[in-house]
C-alpha cells in the first residue's frame, strides 16, 4: 500500500503540474508573479526540468536510504503542497477551481497521508 500511495501521489502531482499551465500557476507564486506573464510562464516551465530530474533521480536511487528519504520528503511535500494551495486560494489570480484541479491537488495530499500511515502500519507489523 505504501508504494502504491507514493506512486499514485507522484502521478497526481506531476499531472497537477500539467494542469497548472492553463491555470497560470506562475501568476500566484511569489517569485514569479512579479515577472511579465510570458517570462513567468517560461521560468515556471523551465524550472520544472531540474526539479523533475532531481525528484526522479532521488526516488529511484539505488541507495536504499537515499530512496526512502526522497520518498518521505516527496510524500510530505504532497501534503504541504495542498496546504499551500489552500493558502494561495484567496489570491486574485488563483484559478484552480475545477473538480479536476482539486482532485489532483488534494488527491496527492491524501496519498501523502496514506503513505505515512502505511509506513506506520509496516512498523507496527514488524514490531509484533
Amino acid at each position: 500500500m505504501k508504494s502504491a500511495s507514493f506512486y499514485l501521489g507522484l502521478a497526481l502531482l506531476f499531472t497537477h503540474e500539467l494542469d497548472s499551465m492553463p491555470n497560470h500557476e506562475w501568476r500566484v507564486l511569489p517569485l514569479l508573479r512579479a515577472l511579465p506573464d510570458a517570462a513567468g510562464e517560461t521560468v515556471f516551465v523551465i524550472a520544472h526540468i531540474p526539479i523533475f530530474a532531481l525528484v526522479i533521480a532521488y526516488i529511484a536511487s539505488l541507495n536504499t536510504r537515499t530512496r526512502k528519504l526522497a520518498r518521505d520528503v516527496a510524500s510530505g511535500f504532497f501534503i504541504v503542497h495542498a496546504i499551500l494551495h489552500i493558502l494561495f486560494s484567496g489570491h486574485p489570480d488563483y484559478e484552480f477551481s475545477s473538480l479536476l484541479s482539486s482532485s489532483l491537488i488534494y488527491g496527492a495530499a491524501l496519498c501523502g497521508v496514506a503513505y505515512f500511515l502505511g509506513g506506520a502500519e509496516q512498523q507496527k507489523g514488524s514490531q509484533a
